[in-house]
């Protein structure tokens, strides 16, 4: 009797690896966000896509404030076309990074989610930014 696991066959390997390069093309991670930081790095604008209370009680050191709902093109006019964007939110019980990628995918902006959010970040051990 097989388990729920492996219930439905996983994939063949060809594509499984489709799959999970895919999705590196839509997200990226806390570690990797915090790399970046670290380095010096930098090639991407990191947005907070939360209230600005949120944002005002801890954030990604870095992260730029702009909730999801006020993303619009005025808002992004001083960033070239091909700046690559990376949203995050509270954590995997939020979507405001996925609203926030709907709405930069629709004005034509190369986005990923910071997948975890600040739930993840804290859970990597780093440390968030207060104040405005």
């Amino acid at each position: 009797m097989k388990s729920a696991v492996t219930a439905v066959a996983a994939a063949e390997s060809f594509r499984a690896l489709a799959h999970y390069e895919a999705l590196l093309a839509f997200e990226t991670d806390c570690a990797d966000v915090h790399q970046a930081f670290a380095s010096g790095n930098v090639d991407f604008v990191l947005l907070d896509v939360r209230s600005p209370a949120l944002y005002a009680q801890g954030h990604v050191p870095g992260a730029k404030l702009l909730p999801h709902g006020k993303i619009i093109e005025s808002k992004l006019a001083a960033y070239p076309l091909e700046t690559v964007f990376v949203t995050y939110c509270a954590g995997p019980h939020c979507n405001g990074a996925l609203r926030g990628a709907i709405r930069l995918s629709r004005l034509g902006r190369p986005v990923k989610i910071m997948t975890g959010g600040v739930t993840g970040w804290l859970d990597e051990g780093f440390a968030l930014a207060s104040g405005a």
